[in-house]
């Protein structure tokens, strides 16, 4: 006598009650997750980090906006009167050089001393009357001390002695040679000099 048959057990004979992960009789298997997991997870940030920074927020460190350069000088009228009188005696001594060397004045270098003064002043001191009418009366003595400095160079080639015994010791004697060769050549060159300092200032300026 055969036995009545056993009821046919589900996945191969695993039994369903007390399994929790057995399938319901018509029901389908859970589908297995499909895709990249991870790819819900935001980007990695990359690039410049302070990027999120709004401009106009001042430099780091508290420090704020970076120093402004210093303007240059000018307007002094105290240096550029001190400028006119270092660039008088230079330039005076040169005219004298000159002078001395060729024995006999030349107008252009008279002119040339002024612009330099004038040029110099105005360029630190800037164009301020105090400054120009320095210049003009710096550039005056520049001119009446190269006559003297080029005066003393021939009278020390004439009398066989040093420049610096004809300026130490006979001075006098240069200052009235001076006196007895002015014409007006020489007070001509005088006024260009001067004329030729407000022309350099006003050049700078």
């Amino acid at each position: 006598m055969q036995p009545p048959n056993q009821p046919q057990q589900p996945f191969g004979g695993q039994p369903v009650e007390g399994n929790p992960y057995a399938g319901q009789p018509g029901q389908p298997a859970p589908a297995a997750p499909t895709g990249n997991p991870y790819g819900q997870q935001p980007p990695a940030p990359t690039g410049n980090p302070f990027a999120g920074q709004q401009p106009g927020q001042g430099a780091p460190f508290g420090g704020g906006a970076p120093f402004a350069p210093a303007p240059p000088a000018r307007n002094n009228i105290l240096l550029g009167v001190a400028v006119a009188l270092g660039a008088a005696i230079v330039a005076g001594i040169l005219y004298g050089v000159i002078a001395g060397s060729i024995e006999r004045e030349v107008g252009y270098a008279a002119v040339g001393v002024g612009f330099l003064v004038g040029f110099a002043a105005s360029k630190v001191g800037g164009s301020n009357p105090a400054v120009i009418a320095a210049s003009a009366v710096f550039s005056i003595g520049a001119v009446y001390v190269g006559q003297l400095v080029g005066i003393s160079m021939i009278l020390a080639d004439v009398a066989q002695i040093p420049f610096s015994e004809v300026v130490g010791d006979h001075f006098d004697a240069v200052t009235e040679a001076w006196s007895q060769e002015a014409d007006f050549m020489t007070y001509l060159f005088l006024g260009l000099g001067a004329v030729a300092a407000v022309g350099g200032a006003k050049k700078a300026g």
